[in-house]
């Protein structure tokens, strides 16, 4: 599933590659897809993008927003799978979910493995889709500062107990994270899965911050996660320390031997020893 640092990636992509040129032909899979999540019928959209220009891309989140002018908002969210360019004389794949032919021959298509939103809104309607209007900070914003990121773990503790993975990846608290990416941040500070994020001390705080706010520039300085692929259908460089290759290998830090346990929905990969 892309993460924040993988649709930024796309993001900083198509403003290179994708913008000023013109739709010449918009269409959307006319297979069913229970998994795929569109507001417009093929027909429609066909209409609505046929002489629309590629306007300026931008990540938020796990979303990803692409001007289409005039007027309207192309929506990528919560997906898997691959969304990629064609340059001229390279003929898109033949199943896709989306797919946008250019007047210059090139083209763009996105086919989703798991699941996603794709879909198209006038131009400021899309800050009214569930999922986007409340969505708070992401750690990429100006505003993620550590006196914001403290004051949201008390607020979330006056509604409920969370452990450290809860925080990272429940309930969208930290827009763009996901199950991938928290496994180092978790590692980077120390912390396991299961930390109650009721007992963190303020220098605990402070690291798992300092954690969070690295590792996605880290991952967004290297293209994204090694099993995801950009724009140009390139896997990212950024390697996890903490993932499945992992597992009964020495920990980088201390060489005692990575565990796998399931907690909150996914697979938690980490050092018993290193993270209290």
């Amino acid at each position: 599933m892309f993460e924040l640092p993988e649709f930024t990636t796309l993001a900083k992509q198509m403003n290179e590659t994708l913008k000023g040129k013109c739709i010449r032909e918009g269409k959307l899979s006319d297979t069913p897809h229970r998994f795929v999540w569109y507001n417009r019928k093929p027909a429609e959209f066909t209409q609505l993008t046929q002489g629309k220009t590629i306007g300026a891309a931008r990540a938020q989140g796990k979303w990803l927003f692409v001007a289409l002018e005039p007027g309207y908002v192309l929506v990528f969210g919560e997906c898997g799978g691959k969304i990629l360019y064609h340059p001229v004389g390279i003929q898109p794949p033949d199943k896709y979910h989306l797919l946008l032919r250019f007047d210059d021959g090139a083209a763009l298509s996105s086919t989703t493995q798991m699941w996603g939103a794709m879909e198209l809104y006038e131009r400021g309607k899309e800050r009214e889709r569930q999922y986007i209007k409340d969505m708070r900070t992401t750690p990429l914003e100006p505003g993620f500062t550590f006196d914001y990121f403290t004051k949201l773990i008390d607020t979330v503790l006056k509604i409920e107990k969370k452990s450290a993975k809860g925080l990272l990846t429940q309930d969208q608290l930290i827009p763009g994270l996901g199950n991938a990416i928290a496994q180092d941040i978790l590692f980077s500070a120390r912390l396991s899965p299961k930390h109650s994020i009721a007992d963190l001390s303020k220098p605990q705080r402070r690291q798992l911050y300092n954690a969070i706010v690295k590792t996605v520039k880290q991952v967004i300085a290297k293209g994204g996660r090694y099993d995801e692929f950009d724009l140009y259908n390139q896997p990212g460089k950024y390697v996890r320390l903490m993932d499945k290759n992992a597992v009964d290998r020495p920990c980088p830090e201390c060489g005692r031997q990575i565990k796998k346990i399931a907690y909150l929905g996914g697979a938690c990969y980490f050092c018993p020893h290193c993270q209290a």
